[in-house]
């Protein structure tokens, strides 16, 4: 079995590496922008030529959401039509399944209980539309598994937790948003779910449900409330004021409401999902302790 990873610099492809162990009878094959520029159609094809890969995870997507509305086409190149090239190249090959990232951000946010696959989407910005053309390209393709996630955070890169630990740091005093709702994610969570998807397929193909998924952490919060939990898992004295999303505008719109049912995932692949707390917890251990080995 060989498995080939786009985006494998970013939090999720990071996360799938410090797990690939578990799949202990696959050959994993790691690329970013360097080794494949999945917008290039000819790369991919030979990509998959050379590889010749039972899956392919694709993780790589253009995720500044704010510099997407003066990017538009960046932001649809590798969101969108990069997944239209690995889904033609996937076809050619023929038998390649495939997991394709997405986002709470197709939601237009006017929900009050969670959404649930069958919801529909109203993207509010560049980044969110660019995603949502990307799952419509990969759903194209009858082998395909597209995991919608939210607020994803990890060890690696940049992301809002490590942002309020740094911040912590240097500030005595931070705002952070009160009015929009979501369910923080831990990459190292939604990756142990693709290898789990991978796993159970291959003692069983029958066990392989492709289609739409959603995967987020158990829970719900603000990004305040989130702020809030980190301060007190790392025992800082920042204060930590509320605002509103009127009180800090920001070029894209982002959805006030975009908690993901995770029913589905849970129910077809077994699944057990922690609550956000409890997962940010584990990953604010490892980046102490990442931080400890670097001195």
């Amino acid at each position: 079995m060989r498995i080939l990873i786009t985006g494998a610099r970013g939090q999720l492809g990071r996360e799938i590496q410090k797990k690939k162990d578990l799949l202990k009878k696959a050959e994993f094959y790691f690329t970013d922008i360097d080794e494949l520029d999945i917008r290039k159609q000819k790369d991919v094809s030979d990509i998959i030529r050379k590889v010749n890969p039972s899956w392919l995870i694709n993780c790589a997507a253009y995720t500044a959401v704010d510099r997407a509305e003066k990017e538009p086409a960046e932001a649809f190149a590798l969101n969108a039509s990069a997944v239209s090239n690995i889904v033609s190249a996937a076809k050619h090959a023929g038998g390649i399944k495939l997991i394709h990232i997405s986002t709470d951000f197709v939601f237009d946010g006017k929900n009050h209980s969670p959404y649930t696959e069958d919801n529909m989407t109203g993207a509010l910005s560049v980044y969110g539309r660019s995603k949502q053309k990307g799952e419509e390209y990969a759903l194209s393709y009858p082998p395909a598994t597209v995991i919608r996630t939210s607020w994803l955070y990890s060890e690696f890169g940049s992301n809002f937790v490590k942002t309020i630990l740094r911040l912590a740091l240097e500030k005595d005093e931070i705002n952070v948003i009160n009015d929009q709702t979501g369910s923080p994610t831990w990459a190292s969570d939604l990756a142990s779910a693709v290898v789990r998807i991978i796993s159970d397929t291959e003692k069983n193909k029958n066990n392989y449900i492709p289609g739409l998924y959603h995967y987020s952490n158990e829970g719900y919060c603000s990004w305040y409330e989130f702020a809030e939990e980190i301060k007190k898992i790392q025992r800082h004295d920042i204060k930590i004021k509320p605002v509103s999303t009127a009180e800090y505008p920001l070029p894209a719109k982002r959805p006030a409401y975009s908690v993901l049912c995770s029913d589905k995932i849970k129910k077809n692949y077994n699944i057990d999902i922690p609550y956000w707390q409890e997962s940010l917890k584990k990953c604010i251990q490892n980046i102490n302790l990442a931080n400890e080995r670097t001195g």
